[in-house]
């Protein structure tokens, strides 16, 4: 527990307040939180006792840069006004781009035969995941002691003149929200598919080449057709946005094609009239900013929330989400204006609502005026999740470069990659510029499947293992 250690990130945890550690060996009321600045003081103290009167490790102090950084954060553990314990935290970059790294867990002698270790470095991860940590890493002298809360020796490393080892906590954010999302979809899709129950011809889910894109070619003409659900909760807490959002989503899907919109249908249900009118005013504001008709739909009263729509689009050659070879490179271009919806902090970034129409239209013809070799607008799977199933389609995977993703400053890189972004597409072989977003390539797709993050330093880690929905390949 007196280790030197790069704090790493806790799987599951989204945020940090303060978190009272349980009765231990007689310990009771024990409290971590951020500390104020007697806190950082005391845990001061507390290093130089370990790390300088105890461990020689430094000869006169072991204040560094990281102490001086204004994004530091120091956890303590305080029993009433004592502080046993302590860890520091802070972003391993600057600009902040989602890899963070903790240091100096010290621990009162007083406390070592106590979990007060274990609580901060607990603590600590979940502090950093809140704070948007995809990667989360410690440089620590027991790595033994690490393994046994869970993480993973990754490397070595010299610290005072000592041997050290690099372990690294597995955040697993995004894997859980593919599999939430997305992963369920190939068993629950199989009786549709060519072989099915429910397979008839060669246009199942969409057909060759296009099964499970997001907008599926209509037989014998040059229509497409997408359909998209908005969860019920957001249906009955923010109708109007649900009702702008269902538009935003099918025209998504329309434009990752190529295609232009033609018609919207929807279904509504309300357990009022007064409930219906916000969801369709939202659907019907949509409608008139990117300039699509609403063709007709379905509209049913006296029952839970639900909004679901379908749209239609025009094009002769679309663009597949399957089009992607391993060695083509991974562009993003998003529009990084606008905030994070009120309700949906660091999962629905609203960049649509307060665009000009002509905004709008001229972003859904992105990917119609690049012509990429593969492409798809970014779902509620988020960058990654998205980029996954691109490359699934494509029978591949692939790899992202975490710090070339276009962001706003707004929003941390775990925020950002895991959240509906308003408007952003994924493409390969090819980009989509556009004056009114910001484009990057930001990666390739690579031989194998599933998803991994470059980091600035090079290292490489997994997001995705395998496939994202089961599909495979269309």
């Amino acid at each position: 527990m007196t280790a030197v250690f790069d704090a790493a990130g806790l799987s599951g945890v989204t945020s940090f307040a303060r978190l009272r550690a349980s009765d231990d060996a007689g310990l009771s009321g024990v409290l971590v939180e951020i500390a104020d600045a007697a806190g950082i003081a005391a845990h001061r103290r507390l290093r130089r006792e370990v790390f300088v009167d105890e461990q020689g490790m430094f000869a006169r102090h072991d204040v560094d840069d990281v102490d001086d950084d204004p994004r530091a954060v120091v956890l303590v553990a305080r029993q009433g006004i004592d502080v046993l314990g302590g860890v520091r935290l802070a972003p391993a970059t600057d600009p902040d781009v989602g890899w963070w790294t903790g240091s100096r867990l010290a621990v009162a002698r007083s406390a070592r035969h106590t979990d007060v270790g274990a609580r901060l470095v607990r603590a600590a991860c979940a502090h950093a995941e809140a704070a948007g940590a995809l990667r989360f890493e410690a440089t620590v002298q027991d790595a033994g002691w690490f393994a046994r809360l869970g993480w993973s020796t990754v490397g070595g490393a010299s610290v005072g003149g000592r041997d050290h080892a690099v372990v690294r906590w597995p955040i697993g954010r995004i894997a859980a929200l593919v599999s939430a999302t997305k992963a369920p979809l190939g068993a629950l899709l199989a009786e549709l598919a060519p072989g099915g129950a429910g397979w008839r011809g060669d246009a199942a889910l969409g057909g060759a080449g296009w099964r499970g894109d997001d907008a599926a070619p209509v037989p014998g003409s040059d229509l497409l057709a997408a359909c998209d659900a908005i969860v019920p909760s957001m249906v009955e807490r923010d109708p109007e946005w649900a009702g702008w959002c269902s538009v935003l989503v099918n025209l998504g899907d329309l434009a990752a094609k190529g295609a232009a919109p033609v018609g919207l249908l929807d279904a509504v249900g309300a357990p009022t009239a007064a409930h219906a009118e916000r969801v369709l005013r939202g659907f019907a504001a949509a409608a008139r900013a990117w300039d699509v008709p609403v063709l007709g739909g379905h509209t049913t009263l006296g029952v839970p929330s639900s909004m679901a729509v379908t749209a239609l689009g025009r094009t002769s050659d679309p663009v597949p989400a399957a089009g992607g070879r391993p060695g083509q490179p991974v562009s993003v271009t998003a529009d990084v204006t606008g905030r994070w919806r009120p309700g949906y902090a660091g999962r629905q970034w609203d960049s649509t609502s307060q665009r000009e129409p002509a905004v709008l239209q001229a972003l859904s013809r992105t990917v119609a005026d690049a012509r990429p070799a593969a492409a798809k607008d970014v779902s509620m799977a988020g960058v990654v999740g998205t980029l996954g199933m691109l490359a699934e389609a494509s029978g591949c995977g692939a790899v992202l470069d975490v710090a070339a993703v276009p962001r706003p400053a707004a929003a941390t890189v775990g925020d950002w990659l895991t959240c509906f972004p308003g408007f952003a597409m994924v493409t390969t072989g090819g980009a989509a510029p556009s004056p009114h977003a910001v484009t990057a390539d930001c990666g390739e797709l690579v031989t194998g499947a599933g998803v991994s993050l470059r980091w600035p330093d090079g290292v490489v880690t997994e997001a995705v293992r395998g496939p994202v929905s089961g599909m495979g390949a269309a």
